[in-house]
């Protein structure tokens, strides 16, 4: 007789929330004209004449307001639709972009930018929390991430395009140029990323409202300042906030100082001018994009931590991508870096949002993650900066960060571990 085996029932995955494909999309088109306007303003800068060191400072000036305005942007999230306050913030993101055209420093413009999008993080992320269960979490955070790393991967060839002889001299960049704004060359380039921006707008202006509103009691920004610090002692001192809060603001202050090192180091390394440099960031993106749905798929939001191995290989990488001096060696290894980043970063922002959630609320805690991390992507730029206006060979200063990486990375797991034992 054969045996009798207990039935079996499909897994259930729990389904993307209504409209999620629109916040996608608004997601990707400003994310794209975001990354390559970076491109594009660091060939404003050559164009100016200005010194190498100025790049990491287009980043700077970008995240500035992430972290002066995080008392106030979280707030500002939760009291409206969110749809329509990213909507709101790519016109603000226009804006920067006419101040460049019309000779505006691209630091300064940059900064202008960086105001619209210091208050679309929150909104963006926090829609996802109001939209998604708890079950869905780690899905719609890997299907965010891969939007973002996307618009990172096609916004570097973008810019690369964009920065390229072929476009400086077609059609469409000489009739652009023949308006005669300062911007000279450029100026096409910029009518293009502006077009895209807009169309970011008409998404977000129809992204459904969750209904969910957060008006803060006090409306005076000195009682919100004091909120804003009681909500970031609540995250760091919870165990799995604290924990994942750290990571995450450790990976994108690297993050974010890969983006210039990467262009600087082909440049040294490879001989690479910008347009085709950009292309190895691409490589990077699409490591990242692998990566993000790897965790996505597989990884669920109680084993988040497991994500910091993959954070320790991160940083053991950096070292390995100093020594190599082959271009397609070198795309290859920047796509391994870039895969263990998304596997890394994707479950324990999830763990993030939801602990942030459970604790605070959607849009504060997106604002005080988005404070924490963009504090650190300041501090590394600037340190970065500093190492390249020292004349710091490239090389030393991958390897130095990647150790530094994997070192810190290591004792988070130790001290997780600890005070798991406590228990």
């Amino acid at each position: 007789m054969s045996a009798i085996l207990p039935p079996t029932y499909p897994i259930r995955r729990p389904a993307l929330p209504q409209g999620f494909s629109l916040v996608i999309g608004a997601q990707f088109a400003s994310a794209l004209a975001d990354n390559a306007l970076l491109i594009v303003a660091i060939a404003l800068l050559a164009q100016q004449g200005f010194a190498p060191w100025w790049a990491p400072l287009l980043k700077v000036g970008f995240m500035a307001a992430y972290v002066v305005l995080a008392p106030w942007v979280g707030p500002l999230a939760d009291a409206f639709a969110k749809g329509r306050v990213m909507a709101a913030m790519n016109l603000v993101k226009i804006v920067g972009l006419l101040m460049m055209a019309f000779g505006l420093n691209p630091v300064a413009a940059l900064a202008v930018i960086g105001l619209g999008a210091a208050a679309y993080a929150p909104a963006k992320y926090g829609l996802i929390t109001e939209m998604a269960e708890p079950e869905a979490l780690v899905a719609a955070n890997g299907w965010i991430e891969i939007s973002v790393v996307s618009a990172a991967l096609l916004g570097a060839v973008l810019g690369g395009a964009l920065v390229s002889p072929q476009w400086l001299a077609s059609g469409l960049a000489d009739f652009c140029d023949g308006f005669d704004l300062p911007a000279d060359k450029l100026t096409g380039s910029l009518a293009a990323l502006l077009l895209i921006y807009a169309l970011s707008s008409l998404l977000n202006a129809g992204i459904p409202d969750s209904g969910q509103r957060q008006r803060s009691v006090a409306h005076d920004p000195m009682t919100l300042l004091r909120e804003f610090r009681a909500a970031n002692r609540t995250l760091w001192a919870d165990r799995d906030g604290g924990l994942s809060l750290a990571a995450t603001t450790l990976f994108w202050g690297v993050g974010a100082t890969l983006q210039f090192a990467v262009l600087r180091w082909a440049d040294v390394a490879l001989a690479l001018p910008l347009s085709q440099a950009a292309y190895l960031q691409a490589a990077v993106a699409v490591g990242v994009i692998g990566g993000a749905a790897a965790a996505g798929r597989w990884v669920a939001l109680h084993q988040a931590r497991h994500g910091l191995w993959a954070g320790v290989m991160l940083g053991l990488l950096m070292p390995v991508v100093a020594q190599v001096n082959d271009v397609m060696v070198a795309a290859v290894v920047l796509a391994v870096v870039g895969a263990v980043g998304g596997a890394m970063v994707v479950p324990l922002n999830a763990l993030l949002q939801h602990r942030g959630a459970t604790l605070l609320s959607s849009g504060r805690s997106v604002a005080v993650q988005g404070f924490n991390e963009n504090l650190s992507v300041l501090v590394m730029l600037a340190a970065y900066a500093g190492c390249e206006a020292a004349g710091v060979p490239i090389g030393v200063t991958l390897s130095g960060l990647g150790l530094f990486v994997a070192a810190t990375i290591a004792i988070l797991i130790g001290v997780d571990r600890a005070l798991r034992r406590r228990r």
